[in-house]
């Protein structure tokens, strides 16, 4: 009796761990990424760059968690943050991206398409400000070491984040179009209660992108994927490029 009740609390504490390993130490990996990123921003001139982090929009029942949002005379800043170790491969046109440890490998969603939609979601809001620039950037801040990553949108180290915001150096919205701007974002954010909601929409949206590729749709704007080469081989590309770049290696 006293063998069978050891056998259970070993299983016990094992499902226990293996739930936190899955489910929670990456959002703390996560969370332990993001933060370092916001206090790195805080470096950036105040009166030049309006910074908002963990941010959650809603939009006409579509739901977007951004990391880091910075709105600047410069454009707006759109960042993705990676907590990652081991090396990292990744094309912009993939649909998955891989981190190899050693032996293991292990593949998570494309930073940055996740950037990408990020930003259809932020000119859904701000549809009526056609003007403004927008500046995806993704950023490792781990120990991970960027290897073979093929994109046009900078991925960077923490270290090189800064200096790669700064590369904008060019005006592009006046100090009251950047304060009427943030405020009419922060008119489409979710409060904590409502953050479930957003974790649910992911999910189902992921299913939903998986359906339409498959039926050659595209995923952003339902326009009609077509086979397009490249100078990494052919792809599938949006048949609204320029106005939506989505791809996805063939």
């Amino acid at each position: 009796m006293e063998d069978s009740l050891i056998i259970l609390i070993i299983l016990i504490i094992h499902g226990i761990g293996v739930l936190i390993y899955k489910f929670y130490l990456p959002r703390i990996k996560g969370a332990k990424g993001e933060y370092r990123i916001a206090k790195l921003l805080r470096k950036l001139k105040k009166h030049e760059y309006k910074t908002f982090n963990d941010i959650y929009l809603e939009i006409n029942g579509r739901t977007s968690q951004i990391d880091h949002l910075v709105i600047s005379i410069y454009g707006i800043f759109v960042i993705e943050t990676k907590n990652y170790q081991g090396w990292i491969h990744g094309n912009e046109n993939s649909e998955n991206w891989t981190q190899s440890i050693y032996k293991e490998k292990v593949k998570f969603r494309n930073p940055v398409k996740q950037n990408w939609s990020h930003i259809y979601t932020l000119k859904d809001i701000l549809s009526e400000f056609d003007f403004i620039e927008y500046h995806p950037i993704v950023v490792f801040a781990g120990k991970a070491t960027l290897k073979n990553i093929y994109s046009n949108v900078p991925v960077v180290y923490k270290y090189e984040l800064l200096e790669t915001i700064k590369e904008y150096d060019e005006y592009s919205l006046s100090f009251e179009e950047v304060e009427d701007i943030s405020n009419h974002i922060l008119k489409f954010e979710i409060k904590e209660k409502k953050r479930r909601k957003h974790n649910k929409y992911v999910k189902q949206n992921i299913k939903n992108r998986k359906r339409s590729v498959k039926s050659l749709i595209c995923p952003n704007c339902n326009g009609t994927l077509k086979v397009k080469n490249g100078r990494y081989g052919d792809f599938y590309g949006c048949s609204n490029f320029p106005n939506c770049r989505y791809s996805k290696k063939i």
